[in-house]
């Protein structure tokens, strides 16, 4: 993983003691049951993290943008936020 790519791991896990390597949240971030279980670190990942970096990240974790974007919306009505990509 690319060094800014990187940075999405400092962010997302830097206020939790329990850490997701890249694949853990790429998993986050395809099943929101799944997300349900980590809501503050994919709350940081959507809200956070610049939205160009989100959309690499996915590409480079082969989730579809579309899909990604449709998990945004769907992590925004369970938790009650709103992020840019869920727009």
């Amino acid at each position: 993983m690319s060094k800014h790519l990187a940075s999405v791991l400092t962010t997302v896990n830097a206020p939790y003691s329990l850490q997701l390597d890249d694949a853990g949240l790429a998993y986050c971030l395809a099943d929101l049951e799944l997300a349900k279980q980590h809501p503050g670190h994919v709350s940081a990942f959507l809200g956070e993290v610049p939205l160009a970096l989100q959309v690499e990240f996915a590409v480079v974790h082969h989730i579809p943008v579309p899909d990604l974007k449709a998990f945004a919306a769907a992590f925004s009505a369970w938790s009650g936020e709103s992020y840019p990509l869920a727009a």
